[in-house]
């Protein structure tokens, strides 16, 4: 079945030239003209990935990418025309998955869109361990679930990938182009931005103190790891 993807954008002719490409790959295509038509869109139609542009009336997309990830994980790709690093850790930091810096070639928005929606897809887990422990931390694979403690931890792909790379080598340290290359795909290996707002994120939703984590450590100048439990 196609992937169905939302774009939101409020130039019509943008708009338009992005669900040409996305169609002729394949995808079937929802669009919407600012955040608070997505929202809209969104609760009516099964969605695969958001592509959001930031700057729109009404709502734009930073607030609507908040909005939704109030209540669901569904992968989302910010589109700006603004490059400043802070508008890409502010996107990052309310759930983005990734973003795109306009202007954009239709070659990288269609790689970009394959390398998220790769993620979005459950990992598939080999072996005959089913449940991982780390102190109150606790995954089950095969149902794909995190809790800590007693309470469930909702985690996005994107992040439960990055927590399955941690916790199938306790105790190793993972340099950031490791995480890179295996949790987004080698095209981002340079990008370290994405992967440090990524990790403060799993910090503020597995720890019980994200300014001094037990699970994901830093190692200054080499890079992470989850240290092995204690005996």
């Amino acid at each position: 079945m196609a992937k169905r993807i939302l774009i939101v954008d409020d130039e019509p002719r943008y708009l338009r030239l992005l669900e040409a490409n996305l169609r002729t790959e394949g995808y079937e295509v929802v669009t919407a003209q600012d955040g608070m038509q997505a929202l809209d869109v969104f609760s009516s139609n099964p969605i695969d990935l958001v592509l959001m542009d930031v700057m729109m009336p009404r709502l734009d997309g930073f607030g609507a990418t908040q909005r939704l990830r109030e209540f669901t994980n569904v992968p989302i790709v910010i589109l700006t025309a603004r490059g400043e690093e802070q508008d890409r850790v502010r996107g990052l930091d309310l759930g983005a998955d990734d973003y795109l810096i306009k202007p954009f070639s239709a070659t990288e928005l269609l790689a970009r869109v394959r390398a998220v929606l790769r993620r979005a897809q459950a990992p598939s887990e080999a072996g005959q361990v089913r449940f991982f422990t780390h102190e109150e931390l606790k995954i089950d694979f095969a149902r794909a679930e995190v809790w800590r403690g007693e309470e469930p931890v909702s985690l996005s792909a994107t992040e439960y990938r990055l927590l399955l790379q941690f916790a199938h080598n306790i105790g190793k340290i993972l340099t950031s182009e490791e995480l890179l290359t295996s949790v987004w795909g080698v095209e981002y290996k340079n990008d370290k931005e994405i992967l440090w707002v990524s990790i403060a994120r799993l910090r503020q939703k597995l720890e019980k103190d994200a300014h001094s984590p037990k699970h994901i450590v830093t190692r200054s100048g080499l890079g992470y790891l989850m240290p092995p439990n204690e005996a």
